[in-house]
């Protein structure tokens, strides 16, 4: 039985069912609402969630939901940060969990073809037994799928060196939201490509709106022969900034540059047993390199820090040993810090966690830190700081408890506030998390600020032209 679903309902489920089969269409209300919730807590009302394990599946429901104007929210593992999967209008979510096959690897062409469900975890540890990997690891990667990461335009620590997902994606399959349920192809298999206007990197970063992905050709790169790691502590504030400007100026790309402020580390390394002493304000940074250069390069990251100002520093001859030793291991404990300090602070078990996610020239990083800093003067909320400083991305958070009204409000404006420093400091409201429904507003002050809202104009005409009943993740970014 569907519970408290209506008589229409029960029909479009019952006839989903029937096309699909009924293990692929679930309605009971207790899974249904694992698959309406973000982490932002954001959350919907969808009827009911389908799980395709073929194109043709998902043909077959685009073609019956587009008969139907049922609204379609295509959904990884809905780790989404700025409420890009939540299914607001009701309709069905469509999981594409069991589309998780790696259909090939090719080293020779440099690429591997994936379906939309397979978890970047799993694609690493599959590449890295062949000396491989793919470069977009975002702090979800264990859980995270490769259409997730397509749809939202996923970075990660590895985004000072090798970017985000517009950067390893060379062709998708997708399936438009039509009367045929047509799949299309674009892109190619090569890294050069000129096919016209460049609809592949269009639908990487439109949080499923325009098309629901299907097939992905990423490209994949050779693991780094070796890489030395500096995990270093600052008693002040501006270290961390100083020393990767300083590295950057000796022309030096570092692979990874992570940081987080003194609070948010005291946090993170709670209960962490950890050989080394996590206080002060934290920069790990590793730089690849040939195993011949550890011993110089070493040098070069320990002077940097030290000349920096950092009182602590610990080293690795290797990504493998660094993660022997927990250097990367406060970092990676970010959000769940983030978590935990908002539930003890607040004396609450039910608070929400928002996190911003800007980002600025990485020139103007600590005049960011400064200003999130008023900010906290401000609003009174205690801020908890991090980020990928390589690329200048910030991901300042603060918690709330979501049943006060008033304090609801005033964090809002405090992320709105956020937003409007990144740009006054010539920054994106966005680097990774996307637009979503946190952001609409966020985007729209972004194009008035640069004097041009003819942008947005164009967005909806393309949304329109892509999907002209408007069925697909109805809401999201225009």
């Amino acid at each position: 039985m569907l519970h408290g679903c209506s008589v229409l309902t029960w029909t479009h489920a019952k006839k989903l069912s029937s096309t699909l089969g009924k293990e692929k269409v679930i309605t009971d209300p207790n899974i249904v609402a694992i698959y309406a919730r973000e982490p932002v807590g954001l959350e919907g009302r969808p009827l009911a969630v389908v799980f395709p394990e073929t194109v043709e599946d998902v043909r077959r429901l685009v073609r019956y939901a587009y008969k139907n104007s049922i609204p379609i929210y295509p959904q990884g593992s809905s780790t989404s940060l700025s409420g890009s999967s939540v299914p607001e209008k009701g309709g069905i979510v469509l999981s594409m969990e069991r589309m998780n096959r790696i259909k090939e690897i090719s080293l020779v062409d440099s690429v591997v073809v994936v379906e939309p469900g397979v978890r970047l975890g799993e694609l690493n540890t599959v590449l890295a037994g062949k000396g491989y990997m793919f470069p977009v690891d975002p702090a979800s990667q264990a859980v995270a799928t490769v259409g997730g990461a397509v749809n939202s335009g996923a970075g990660g620590m590895r985004g000072a060196k090798y970017g985000t997902m517009r950067d390893w994606v060379n062709s998708l399959s997708v399936v438009l939201p039509d009367e045929h349920g047509t799949l299309a192809r674009i892109g190619c298999r090569t890294v050069k490509c000129r096919q016209g206007y460049d609809l592949t990197r269009l639908i990487v970063g439109s949080e499923g709106t325009l098309a629901i992905v299907v097939e992905s050709i990423l490209r994949i790169a050779p693991l780094p022969e070796a890489a030395s790691v500096v995990l270093a502590f600052f008693d002040e504030p501006e270290g961390p900034f100083n020393a990767l400007a300083a590295l950057k100026e000796r022309a030096i790309q570092p692979l990874i540059a992570e940081y987080m402020d003194a609070r948010t580390v005291e946090w993170a390394s709670r209960d962490l047993e950890l050989g080394y002493e996590a206080r002060g304000h934290m920069l790990v940074m590793a730089v690849d390199t040939s195993h011949e250069a550890i011993p110089r390069m070493e040098k070069i990251l320990v002077d940097t820090v030290r000349s920096a100002g950092a009182s602590r520093i610990y080293t690795a001859s290797s990504l493998e040993e660094a993660e022997e030793k927990d250097l990367f291991r406060v970092r990676r404990n970010l959000f769940p810090a983030q978590s935990r300090s908002a539930r003890e602070l607040l004396g609450k078990p039910d608070v929400q966690v928002l996190i911003e996610d800007i980002v600025v020239p990485p020139s103007r990083l600590l005049d960011a830190v400064r200003g999130i800093r008023r900010l906290e003067e401000k609003y009174g909320f205690p801020t908890f700081l991090g980020g990928h400083i390589g690329d200048g991305n910030l991901h300042p958070s603060v918690g709330y408890d979501p049943s006060d009204e008033s304090m609801t409000r005033l964090v809002h404006e405090w992320f709105k506030d956020v937003m409007k420093l990144a740009l006054s400091l010539g920054g994106s409201i966005s680097a990774e998390h996307g637009i979503g429904l946190l952001k609409k507003e966020g985007l729209r002050m972004e194009f008035q600020h640069l004097g041009s809202t003819k942008p947005l104009e164009l967005m909806e005409q393309i949304k329109r032209a892509f999907d002209p009943k408007g069925i697909l993740n109805p809401g999201k970014i225009v």
